[in-house]
């Protein structure tokens, strides 16, 4: 797939087919993301993989924690909650090393983090997968930091959530730069 098309027609994909995607593809994947560029090549991304089981026990993981935020929640929330990883078949967890030198900014590890993703994202697209980056509460909660290895003040910047597609993708609609520019001469 040509860059340009990957970029334009990119877009969150919530639904995948269960169907395993082989773990060569997902290197290639990972490899595009640790090409990204970042200050004093420092390569401050980690990437968690997720695949199988593990995702199960990410999902106990999620709703153990949700259950001691909510005590008075019923089985139900919990049950959606453990669901949550079984989404689609791998599910990448992207966590952002703490600078070590004094030179190195925690927003410029945050910012190439990011952008390993959003490689990440365009790979998955150029191999005709879906892809969705989430967030939320789940990524900064400390229990889920520890389930996968983090230290509790290390970042995680979300969860990449990866599979085949059930449907081919329309190109989407897309706002332009115009009204988000100001040229300056």
């Amino acid at each position: 797939m040509e860059l340009y098309e990957a970029i334009f027609t990119r877009q969150s994909v919530g639904k995948v087919r269960p169907d395993p995607v082989p773990r060569p593809v997902i290197e290639k994947l990972l490899q595009a993301g640790a090409q990204a560029p970042n200050h004093y090549k420092v390569r401050p991304w980690r990437f968690v993989v997720l695949t199988g089981a593990a995702r199960e026990r990410l999902g106990q993981a999620m709703s153990d924690s949700f259950k001691d935020k909510f005590p008075a929640v019923g089985e139900e929330a919990l049950v959606k909650e453990r669901a949550k990883p079984l989404r689609a078949p791998v599910v990448i967890a992207v966590g952002v090393d703490k600078p070590i030198e004094s030179k190195v900014d925690e927003v410029e590890n945050i910012c190439a983090v990011a952008a390993a993703c959003q490689n990440l994202l365009l790979a998955a697209q150029a191999e005709g997968l879906g892809a969705i980056w989430r967030t939320g509460d789940t990524a900064r909660d400390p229990r889920i930091k520890q389930f996968l290895g983090f230290a509790p003040d290390q970042h995680l910047i979300g969860f990449i959530y990866l599979g085949y597609l059930e449907n081919p993708l329309t190109r989407p609609e897309r706002p332009s730069f115009e009204d988000r520019t100001v040229w300056m001469e």
